[in-house]
């Protein structure tokens, strides 16, 4: 008992602290260890040396091997979007189309075909916010609404729910489930329709109210008014080439390329690669299509580069992966820490006990993890690293399509995530200049509660046999 005890006390701290500022390079192996010498009391003999280095960081660095490029490639595309200008030129060509009129749905779109394209919602962020500023100060919208908007677009159903997104939380069940980047697609949209209509709903819901009673935009002295050169911009077209190649190449090769029975992938068996084509096909086909996306950036706004060169571009993003990949990596080996103490498999009966079927108890737990880690990435994986064979044998054993378990996973995992701690919901909070007591309502709204609601009608489709 005292090991459960040690198990819960470390999630417990490992949420609290993080919410304080502390980072999870310090606190997971910390608390992982904490959760081990707790056991050690409990009477299972525990060396805390060998668990940190046999268990913690080789659980970490294998997450780093099956992953890295993944989060290197992604944070270097959206980089380098940004800087070549294509990302403001996608953003702005939507709000000029739609005009202020539409301001919450035309930011709403930007996020989306931003973030369902491959580029970081943190990169996102910064592009459409000025953009953002100005529709809604020009639509007489409270200011508020503007992370809540974002959030919708790049927090939601672009990054868990649509079929074929590259963000890492798609990426992230593949190998555990052998599927690929549009595995359960009529999920996934029924799901993304959910959170897109719902999250609209509300937020013009809130608008039409606020305006009614007067507020307006509000005083913001601090904001900046950006006045966009259109000529140093590349054309929509132009900017958009690299989100589609992402998405086509992607599909092509997942679905068409690396298939058993169409790629002779035997060779991966034998020694010294010692897997099977189910477990890279999908990363396989991703870091290629990023590969491509990232070299037709470049081609097509070669002259753009102004203020930094391609070069910087390109180190700045593989730089800005690095802390990115560590967190999570880091998480991942705290759950397998305690994923190897006696005291889990209590945790873990507990787990399975909530219900016979994975696909509830795999949302569940993700979801869980998600909101006490205060990350949808770091969450999944420990949940799937501690518990997803189980859910994969279970699910074969049932009969049930092991694509539905990736498309819960990822839908679960953007849920409980944005609670208040969530690094993204703090960083987009101070980007817009807002607080969470200004903005979270409707940032909580559109990016926890639609979206576990669109993760319990995918269940319920998933239970009538619909992938």
């Amino acid at each position: 008992m005292i090991g459960v005890i040690g198990i819960i006390l470390s999630l417990g701290l490992l949420m609290y602290l993080a919410y304080r500022g502390v980072t999870v390079l310090i606190l997971a192996p910390v608390l992982a260890l904490f959760a081990a010498l707790m056991g050690s009391f409990g009477g299972q003999q525990i060396p805390l040396m060998a668990t940190y280095t046999e268990v913690f960081m080789k659980a970490l660095a294998g997450y780093i091997k099956s992953y890295f490029p993944v989060f290197l490639l992604g944070a270097i595309f959206g980089k380098i979007m940004d800087d070549s200008g294509a990302a403001k030129a996608i953003s702005h060509a939507i709000a000029k189309k739609l005009g202020k009129e539409k301001a919450i749905i035309a930011v709403v779109l930007s996020c989306g075909v931003l973030t369902y394209g491959g580029v970081s919602l943190f990169v996102v962020a910064f592009a459409v916010y000025p953009i953002a500023c100005a529709l809604f100060r020009e639509a007489g919208i409270p200011k508020r609404l503007i992370p809540g908007s974002i959030a919708l677009g790049s927090f939601t159903f672009t990054m868990t729910a649509l079929p074929g997104t590259p963000q890492i939380q798609n990426a992230i069940p593949m190998p555990f489930f052998g599927t690929n980047a549009y595995a359960a697609p009529v999920l996934g949209i029924v799901a993304g329709i959910v959170m897109g209509g719902g999250g609209l709903a509300w937020l013009m819901y809130r608008a039409k109210k606020a305006m009614a009673a007067g507020e307006g935009y509000g005083n913001h002295a601090k904001d900046k008014v950006v006045e966009f050169n259109e000529s140093e911009l590349p054309s929509f077209t132009v900017a958009m080439v690299p989100i589609i190649l992402v998405l086509a190449i992607n599909f092509i090769l997942s679905r068409m390329v690396f298939v058993a029975g169409k790629y002779n992938g035997d060779y991966l068996t034998q020694a010294p690669y010692s897997t099977k084509l189910a477990s890279v096909a999908g990363t396989w086909s991703l870091v290629i299509s990023l590969v491509i996306a990232i070299i037709s950036v470049i081609i097509l706004n070669y002259k753009r580069f102004k203020e930094v060169t391609v070069i910087n571009s390109l180190n700045q993003g593989a730089f800005g992966s690095l802390l990115a990949i560590l967190n999570t990596a880091a998480e991942v080996g705290y759950g397998n820490v305690i994923q190897s103490l006696a005291a889990f498999e209590i945790v873990k009966i507990a787990i399975l006990g909530i219900s016979s079927n994975p696909i509830i108890s795999e949302a569940i737990s993700v979801n869980i993890l998600a909101g006490i880690t205060g990350s949808a990435s770091g969450g999944m994986s420990i949940a799937l690293g501690t518990l997803g064979k189980t859910y994969y044998d279970l699910a074969l054993q049932q009969g049930i399509n092991p694509e539905v378990l990736h498309r819960i996973a990822a839908l679960a995992c953007g849920g409980l995530d944005t609670l208040p701690h969530n690094g993204a919901v703090i960083t987009l909070l101070s980007i817009c200049g807002l607080t969470h007591k200004e903005s979270y309502v409707d940032i909580g709204m559109v990016s926890v509660i639609i979206p576990i609601a669109g993760t319990v009608i995918a269940i319920l489709l998933a239970m009538m046999g619909i992938v």
